[in-house]
């Protein structure tokens, strides 16, 4: 086990109602304040009233910026830092789910920046100085909603970057899960998806004598499979949805890095892939990730073996470990497509005329993964899997 350092400084307010309390949390962080949003869906629900409501109470100005799609836009970003700056902004207030906080993100760091906000994405310079953020939860996915990263899309040669700094995790998540009753079955699917893939880009690591962290992953994955049929079967389960919803935000925060190092590899393919496609991130990595596993497995067969094992509970009776180890793979494989997920690029419609470009994109600052690296060709065998 690493040495390391370990901060959760988000302020969880978690339960039922409590989205009628933001004016209240805004107020604590802000004097102006953006409230960003994605689609029509929260105003549909209703979402958008209870908060304006509570932000007019709490005696609160805000300007507002909606527009976020999934895969958030780097023009948008553009557009929330002129807003913010304009208008003295120096507090965001990101409703909807990790595309949002992205986007809130980006635009938090971009506002006291003088050059492109892209520089911190493609660039990688530090990151001096940020406005806060806040999050009313309505999607348990991505675990922006307390983690240090974000990711934005750039539509000039789509390119999917991401930045991480300390300076970015938001001051408060307020979750409700009855606030994802209503998201389709395919976006109730895409979420556990990526939160069971944070699970395993930290599972999947070669650093030796983690078995607590282990443990902690393998019960928040057990959690997701217990919980996900529970949720198809009945939207409106609150139990379930609070299950699902508090796995994906400690699937993300960082208590699950302690000591150990993460792979992050499929994420990496996975961003070139819906970068250029458009795709949903779960549905993106439900179909990188088998792919990577059966590439890789052999680094360590024994890491699989337990994998298929403790969590998905494959009989060691089988005759080689390698045969254990693929059964885990196929049953990973079983439990996305049980959840509406696709396992192949021909499920998405995807074939084989942009891999190079794709391969290219993904390694064209360097290989990468720390299970096992990866070089272009290495990609592009990953993709062939994949098909």
């Amino acid at each position: 086990m690493f040495n390391f350092n370990f901060s959760a400084p988000t302020e969880i307010v978690f339960g039922k109602d409590t989205q009628h309390g933001t004016g209240e949390y805004v107020k604590k962080h802000g004097s102006k304040v953006l409230l960003h949003y994605g689609g029509g869906s929260i105003k549909k629900s209703g979402l958008y009233n209870d908060i304006v409501n509570s932000l007019n109470k709490s005696g609160v100005d805000f300007v507002e910026l909606g527009g976020v799609v999934p895969n958030p836009r780097l023009s948008l970003v553009h557009e929330g830092i002129d807003l913010c700056k304009r208008e003295a902004v120096d507090f965001i207030i990101a409703v909807g789910g990790g595309s949002v906080i992205d986007s809130a993100k980006a635009i938090a760091v971009g506002v006291n920046y003088d050059g492109d906000v892209w520089d911190f994405f493609e660039r990688g310079i530090p990151i001096e100085s940020s406005i806060g953020v806040g999050v009313v939860l309505t999607i348990p996915a991505a675990g922006s909603e307390s983690s240090s990263s974000a990711v934005i899309t750039n539509e000039d040669g789509l390119y999917k970057r991401g930045i991480g700094s300390e300076l970015i995790v938001p001051r408060f998540a307020i979750m409700n899960p009855e606030l994802t009753f209503t998201l389709p079955e395919y976006q109730t699917g895409c979420g556990i998806s990526d939160i069971f893939a944070h699970l395993m880009e930290r599972y999947f690591t070669n650093t030796t004598n983690v078995d607590y962290s282990d443990r902690l992953i393998e019960a928040s994955m057990r959690t997701l499979i217990y919980n996900a049929p529970k949720v198809f079967a009945n939207p409106n389960d609150y139990d379930a949805r609070a299950e699902i919803m508090w796995v994906g935000t400690i699937a993300h925060n960082g208590l699950l890095d302690c000591g150990r190092g993460g792979d992050w590899a499929s994420h990496n393919i996975e961003h070139e892939l819906s970068g250029l496609y458009d795709i949903a991130h779960g549905a993106g990595l439900s179909i990188i990730f088998p792919a990577w596993m059966k590439y890789v497995y052999q680094n360590d067969i024994g890491r699989f073996v337990q994998f298929a094992v403790r969590v998905f509970d494959v009989d060691l009776a089988y005759e080689d470990l390698s045969a254990v180890a693929l059964e885990g793979i196929k049953r990973l494989e079983k439990f996305y497509q049980n959840i509406g997920m696709p396992i192949r690029l021909s499920d998405a419609d995807i074939g084989d005329s942009d891999f190079d470009q794709l391969a290219s994109k993904a390694t064209d600052r360097g290989n990468f993964g720390s299970f096992a690296s990866l070089g272009k060709d290495d990609v592009l065998s990953i993709l062939k899997l994949a098909l």
